[in-house]
């Protein structure tokens, strides 16, 4: 495992506080495991093991249970994700066209690889089956913001907007 992947914990007392009033008010509710763990992602925007070992804990069930159901749903997230979350569309009309150099720019870039986030929080990266928008294949989101006819040559680009933005020199 590389160093950048290795991510710390970085949870707050107003969390745990929210986490637990979350605990308790699905407690004893049949399948209150789901709402816990959608809850909990909503306040911390991840579920990390310390995440996890709390909700069991609080459940009085096996961590195993919990990291069972966070793992097979695909709308949790194991990892932390970035200020911009970048998406790249693998589908077969944008991989046909390049999504795949575009991905490979978009980690070049920043250094990471898909499914990780950037040491300073800014962005993370995942890939993704279809957006919708065959017709302008390839495509990238970044947050909300779709990005269609991508070349690798324009990655660095968008993604400086984004840093440009932050520094208050929005475009």
């Amino acid at each position: 495992m590389n160093e950048k992947s290795l991510n710390t914990f970085k949870g707050t007392i107003v969390q745990e506080e929210q986490l637990k009033a979350v605990i308790a008010k699905h407690h004893d509710q049949p399948g209150g495991l789901m709402p816990i763990l959608q809850e909990a992602q909503g306040i911390y925007g991840y579920l990390p093991i310390e995440v996890q070992t709390m909700i069991a804990d609080g459940l009085g069930i096996s961590l195993s249970e919990v990291y069972g159901v966070a793992t097979f749903y695909s709308q949790f997230s194991l990892t932390p994700k970035g200020e911009h979350k970048i998406s790249v569309c693998l589908g077969t009309a944008c991989y046909v066209k390049g999504s795949d150099k575009i991905l490979e720019a978009i980690e070049t870039k920043l250094g990471i690889k898909s499914g990780e986030c950037t040491e300073d929080g800014m962005f993370s990266i995942d890939s993704c089956r279809c957006v919708g928008a065959c017709g302008l294949a390839p495509v990238m989101m970044v947050d909300e913001d779709v990005y269609g006819k991508v070349t690798p040559e324009q990655v660095g680009g968008i993604l400086d907007s984004y840093l440009n933005k932050k520094g208050g020199a929005e475009e």
